[in-house]
């Protein structure tokens, strides 16, 4: 979006917390009774990006950030995969180790799908849920509209990776443990930092001189169809 001083910081702080969110999430830990994993702690805080493009610059200019997003993780998967096939120097090998290098940050295709899946189809349904809301309220009730977004789209992502990436891994238990302890999680995080997301908003929206309502935008994630006025 031409003129905008803003959104270059915001799609790349977006793509970082999703690929730092993707290595983090090779570990999973607990909490007494809840079962985490390591992603929690920063991917959160893509839906306050996804809200913050969305609410701002419109849907059309959010789905192109999750476009990118989802490039780079592909290409992050890649690169991943390619670094683990090739041939470890002989120092190397010695002080890490081709098995412990592998072990860590072996990322599996069921794994790699999973979070492809989770993140594209959650974040288009926040961005779809916070644009719909903010046409059929007039633009108010922002806070209300950004954690029913999240409460939507966070059980899309959420709900997507954990089945595809853990069913038949997790027992029926564990797996129910994981979906449910990750969702709450997440969107406590959202109403949490509303506070936050609503003073970033209107900061941004006075600097940059936009509230854009997507009133003739295309809905079709795989649309090119530009922002609504």
């Amino acid at each position: 979006m031409l003129g905008s001083r803003y959104l270059d910081l915001i799609s790349s702080a977006f793509v970082a917390v999703l690929l730092i969110s993707n290595v983090a999430a090779l570990k999973v830990f607990v909490v007494g009774p809840l079962v985490f994993d390591g992603g929690a702690l920063i991917f959160p805080l893509s839906y306050i990006f996804g809200d913050v493009l969305t609410e701002v610059y419109g849907y059309a200019v959010s789905r192109r950030v999750i476009w990118q997003g989802l490039f780079w993780l592909v290409i992050f998967n890649v690169i991943m995969c390619v670094c683990i096939v090739l041939p470890g120097e002989p120092s190397w090998q010695e002080s890490v180790g081709q098995e412990a290098y592998q072990r860590v940050l072996g990322i599996s295709p069921r794994l790699a799908l999973a979070g492809w899946l989770g993140f594209f189809w959650g974040e288009f349904c926040n961005s779809f849920v916070l644009a719909k809301l903010k046409l059929r309220t007039g633009g108010r009730y922002l806070p209300l509209r950004t954690i029913a977004s999240t409460v939507a789209g966070q059980l899309v992502d959420t709900g997507l990776f954990c089945v595809v990436a853990f069913a038949g891994v997790l027992s029926q238990a564990s797996l129910l443990n994981y979906i449910l302890t990750g969702y709450f999680y997440k969107v406590a995080v959202e109403v949490l930092m509303t506070p936050c997301t609503v003073w970033t908003v209107n900061f941004l929206k006075r600097r940059e001189g936009l509230d854009v309502f997507d009133e003739t935008t295309n809905f079709n994630p795989f649309s090119k169809g530009q922002a609504g006025s």
